[in-house]
């Protein structure tokens, strides 16, 4: 048994990072779970946490690195008052054991991780991208932490956001990488960006913005088209439709999966509405006997619960088990969400379909097999809550990021994005009103011709690929989806059952990389004299 022989229970969304907010019966968080902003479909979500069985020989990578702490300005975008510039301690790993100088004398590339919304160990054990081209490349990998995740937290604690924005925290890295370069001595060294999801978005954002302290960035599985703002707009019901696919023949599930998923969420609320209905969902769907389920409210969050689970398995779309998008605890198997809808393959009704779709979802949530019964109002274990409580702030600000169901096209149930609402509920939980066109303004939208050096990676399967760049944009920008996959599997460490796809994947990020550091290589020589006319 885990927890030290203690029934487990599950919050999905809390104990899987992925919601912005889990609350209890009762907790008043209702308008997040119609249109607030969401951290299983807000940025995530997370986006890396343990590597997933990677084919790795030696110590786990961590192992391999020194940890270190820097003074790093607080507010890049304000004067120094007359008692010196205020600074907070920013964490970072250096990992140099494949470091080495080329025949030339000069030092070789550095490969930095630019940290996402959690700690930054979590990425630094799972981006096997990294690790496993530094010996060929003889580069230095460098994980840098993004401020107020981790350890990384600036003064007044996690309770002052004021300073956390994506635009500081790119300065954050940009005065890191100038300052790290001078520090050892490798001025000239080519530096090369990875990023997966939230953190892909920085890195490519970062090349845009400060192109001549990255020379290139691998961006996988970055949603940068799904904001309020683009043109032609974001269609805010993505999200929902590619979860929906995962579940059709067309990607392998069953032909019943969709239309039972549908028809289960009427039967959960009209069967909820009794005192005895609740009680034969309860038994069906193996809810723990102290959980309450009676009225509108309770019915509307076991359905977040299982939609929550559906959304998260989707994103690990992996041709092999994964343990990935579980944190560590248990594992899902292959393409997970072709193995739920092997509990709803043919058609079910009633009971019989309620209990298909709980052993659905606990693929999810009983993914380490010791859970006895299941509490979907369980409340925020902490670290979770601390980053939910940050993703928040951000989605609360900046990240605005619209997102809806309508029963139709997909395989939920109505639930419109309610922009007023969403800026109600900011307002009201977080003190802010949300910039709606903030992203879309300062990072260029779809109009990002400009820009150059980036390789934007997508998983067919993974549903951020509906806000992500699938379309050509310039010959200097690589786009390309990967076939039979799910989130940012490309950067994730190689495994015996890695498809064809996605080994072509990583060799064209190779390829590209070979590519940046040769003109890197090039640009960092002195330039010709001018001629005089």
């Amino acid at each position: 048994m885990a927890n030290g022989g203690r029934r487990q229970t599950w919050c999905g969304r809390a104990a899987l990072i992925i919601l912005l907010c889990c609350c209890a019966v009762g907790g008043g968080c209702d308008a997040f779970r119609h249109s607030g902003p969401r951290r299983g479909r807000g940025v995530h979500v997370g986006t890396g946490f343990h590597a997933h069985s990677p084919v790795w020989e030696g110590p786990e990578p961590i192992y391999l690195c020194s940890e270190h702490y820097r003074n790093t300005t607080l507010d890049h975008f304000a004067w120094d008052p007359p008692e010196g510039r205020a600074t907070y301690s920013q964490r970072y790993f250096l990992c140099d054991s494949y470091w080495k100088s080329g025949p030339d004398g000069e030092k070789g590339p550095i490969f930095v991780y630019l940290g996402n919304e959690a700690d930054v160990t979590l990425y630094l054990n799972a981006t096997g991208l990294m690790w496993e081209n530094a010996p060929n490349f003889g580069a230095l990998l460098v994980f840098v932490e993004h401020r107020y995740y981790g350890k990384s937290v600036p003064y007044g604690g996690k309770n002052s956001k004021q300073f956390l924005t994506t635009e500081q925290a790119i300065a954050d890295y940009a005065e890191f990488i100038t300052d790290l370069k001078a520090e050892l001595n490798a001025t000239h060294s080519p530096v090369i960006g990875f990023g997966g999801s939230y953190g892909g978005m920085i890195g490519a954002w970062m090349r845009m913005k400060y192109p001549h302290i990255l020379d290139g960035v691998i961006a996988g599985s970055a949603p940068i088209w799904t904001f309020i703002g683009e043109d032609p707009p974001v269609d805010p019901g993505y999200y929902g439709k590619i979860v929906t696919y995962d579940a059709t023949p067309a990607a392998g599930s069953a032909a019943s999966c969709v239309p039972n998923v549908q028809k289960a969420w009427s039967t959960i609320q009209e069967m909820a509405g009794t005192v005895r209905g609740a009680r034969a969902v309860k038994k069906a769907m193996t809810i723990c006997d102290a959980v309450g389920l009676e009225g509108a409210d309770s019915a509307l969050a076991l359905m977040e619960w299982v939609s929550d689970a559906f959304d998260m398995m989707a994103m690990g779309m992996y041709p092999y088990a994964s343990n990935y998008m579980t944190n560590g605890q248990g594992y899902l198997p292959a393409y997970p969400i072709r193995a739920a809808c092997s509990f709803l393959s043919e058609p079910l009704t009633g009971v019989d379909l309620l209990a298909g779709l709980a052993k659905a979802a606990g693929l999810l949530y009983n993914s380490t097999g010791d859970v006895e019964c299941f509490d979907f109002t369980a409340a925020v274990n902490n670290a979770s809550a601390e980053v939910d409580d940050m993703w928040n702030w951000q989605s609360c600000t900046e990240m605005v990021i619209p997102d809806s169901r309508d029963g139709v096209s997909d395989m939920f149930w109505k639930r419109p994005f309610d922009l007023d609402e969403y800026m109600a509920t900011c307002l009201k939980t977080v003190g802010a009103l949300p910039r709606p066109l903030w992203a879309q303004t300062q990072w260029g939208g779809r109009r990002i011709g400009t820009a150059s050096n980036i390789v934007f990676s997508n998983g067919e399967y993974d549903p951020w690929r509906g806000g992500g760049v699938t379309s050509h944009v310039s010959d200097s920008i690589t786009v390309f989806t990967i076939a039979e996959s799910g989130h940012h599997v490309d950067l994730m460490f190689s495994h015996p059952e890695d498809t064809k796809a996605i080994k072509a994947a990583r060799a064209l990020e190779v390829t590209s990389i070979s590519k940046w550091i040769a003109e890197a290589r090039q640009n960092n020589k002195p330039p010709p004299e001018v001629a005089t006319i």
